[in-house]
């Protein structure tokens, strides 16, 4: 008859290594395409490995975006290129747009009120409709 062996009860708990996270993901064919061709361009075995440079490429990305930076690719001849992605510039810092400073007149104020609370907006003048065509003064 096999002998049963009891835990001890006073024993310390065996330290729990933290797990590996799995990542599964759905591509669409011409993505695992590139996939695949990156991985072989880069001599990277793995989608472990892929996954780690990019998420390192990526978190600098962020760093940059967020202190407020651009991201540039420049040639050899000195023409450069922003690299615009909507996710990036979710963490870019806002914008500060320049200050202006008009001295109005009380009579330029009163037009401004007047025409800022009139029911319906004023017909274009001659000169606005010609701005607005590109036409010369």
């Amino acid at each position: 008859m096999p002998v049963a062996h009891r835990k001890k009860r006073n024993a310390p708990p065996a330290e729990k290594r933290p797990r590996n996270a799995k990542f599964q993901a759905d591509l669409a064919p011409a993505e695992e395409r590139a996939l695949r061709a990156l991985k072989q361009e880069l001599q990277l075995r793995s989608n472990t490995d892929f996954l780690i440079d990019a998420v390192a490429l990526f978190r600098w990305a962020v760093s940059e975006r967020r202190a407020g930076r651009q991201i540039i690719s420049e040639t050899k001849n000195g023409e450069r290129r922003v690299l615009v992605l909507p996710r990036l510039e979710r963490v870019a810092p806002e914008l500060e747009l320049p200050w202006v400073e008009i001295d109005w007149t009380e009579s330029q104020l009163a037009d401004l009120a007047r025409l800022a609370s009139a029911p319906e907006p004023p017909p274009p003048t001659p000169a606005l409709i010609r701005a607005m065509q590109g036409l010369p003064r």
